[in-house]
């Protein structure tokens, strides 16, 4: 006969093998990091439109990422923004349509209004002229481009990977949520809906589910996912303090949401109470050690709480370290001498090539 502490020690071991069962290969530390597609293959076409995510999916990464705003008909746009200005001719369709601060806020219009608006490669307006943000990629306003919703990058996601036998994941980003809830939108809840319809509702899809914002993860992961027996994982982005990436209201004024705790003593173990992975600015994990930068114990630190690391962004044509000469010695630092467990990246091919050579 077994003891009832024996019985206890069985059905906790049961339960870890379940659990280790259960958990995506994504977390397997011995494989390969993964490749993220960072809004599609954006170093080549637009990022975020279809085109950009087909030309992606055929480099063969491990995940594409999915910018999500929503429009003011409660579709969930791809989108980087939340607002329509850097990528499209709205100021042309739409001239009066700005709110006072010069925006044109994507959730001001319909999706219809959306569809109308040609896209093209990010830039910036400096003394009355239209710049590219990246000058050596692909052309303003060459092509034909638009705006989908995720419902269409899904459906072409998985299409593709039926017709050609791939299993690509989806990496989705729910952007500015309190300023969502601030328009009286839910666009957690909403994502989340949309991600189960489509199959994305359990730890066995290709799926990972990110936010700059701590407190809608806490929801998501307390509240919602439950609530909509739902199991997916959560990451946790994380941005400097004074880049504004979240707002919060204080004395009736919004300020910048604080970062800081993130990456202070006990704030990836309080992050790993409620994600499954972090998702820091790359320059973030390094230190200057002389004329180099160096390892400085981030990725160590999280791996040891059980977060993963998929530290974003890595571009061919900004090499982020002043002292990295070529594109392959920086993925080579991050992957090799500080460990991390994927990058997002502009250019897909070149790391899946650097990592598969």
């Amino acid at each position: 006969m077994f003891s009832l502490r024996s019985l206890c020690s069985i059905a906790a071991g049961l339960l870890l093998a379940a659990l280790a069962a259960a958990s995506p290969a994504q977390f397997d530390r011995d494989q390969a990091p993964l490749v993220i597609a960072h809004r599609g293959a954006s170093g080549y076409l637009p990022e975020h439109t279809l085109e950009s995510k087909a030309l992606a999916y055929g480099m063969r990464p491990d995940y594409i990422e999915q910018d999500l705003v929503l429009s003011k008909d409660d579709h969930l746009i791809v989108l980087h923004d939340i607002y329509l200005d850097h990528v499209t001719d709205v100021a042309d369709v739409f001239p009066h349509r700005a709110r006072p601060d010069g925006h044109f806020y994507t959730i001001d219009f319909t999706l219809e209004e959306i569809k109308r608006l040609r896209v093209t490669e990010a830039f910036d307006r400096r003394n009355g002229e239209t710049v590219p943000r990246y000058p050596q990629r692909f052309p303003l306003w060459r092509s034909s481009f638009k705006l989908a919703t995720l419902a269409e990058e899904i459906e072409m996601i998985q299409g593709l990977n039926l017709s050609l036998g791939y299993d690509i994941g989806i990496y989705p980003e729910i952007k500015n949520p309190a300023f969502h809830h601030r328009e009286g939108k839910d666009i957690a809840k909403l994502t989340l809906a949309l991600l189960k319809q489509y199959g994305y509702d359990n730890p066995q899809q290709k799926i990972f589910l990110q936010s700059f914002d701590a407190e809608e993860l806490q929801r998501i992961e307390r509240e919602l996912l439950p609530r909509m027996n739902m199991s997916i994982p959560l990451v946790q982005l994380i941005a400097l303090t004074s880049w504004g990436t979240k707002k919060i209201e204080v004395d009736g004024q919004l300020v910048n949401y604080n970062y800081d705790w993130m990456l202070e003593e006990g704030g990836l173990k309080r992050i790993a109470g409620y994600a499954d992975a972090i998702g820091p600015w790359a320059m973030m994990l390094v230190q200057k050690q002389g004329d180099n930068f160096g390892d400085n114990g981030v990725v160590a630190r999280a791996h040891a709480v059980g977060l993963a690391v998929h530290p974003y962004t890595f571009r061919a044509d900004d090499l982020l370290l002043p002292t990295t000469e070529d594109f392959e010695e920086l993925v080579r630092m991050y992957t090799e001498d500080l460990g991390v467990d994927g990058l997002f990246t502009d250019h897909p091919d070149k790391v899946r090539d650097y990592l598969h050579h």
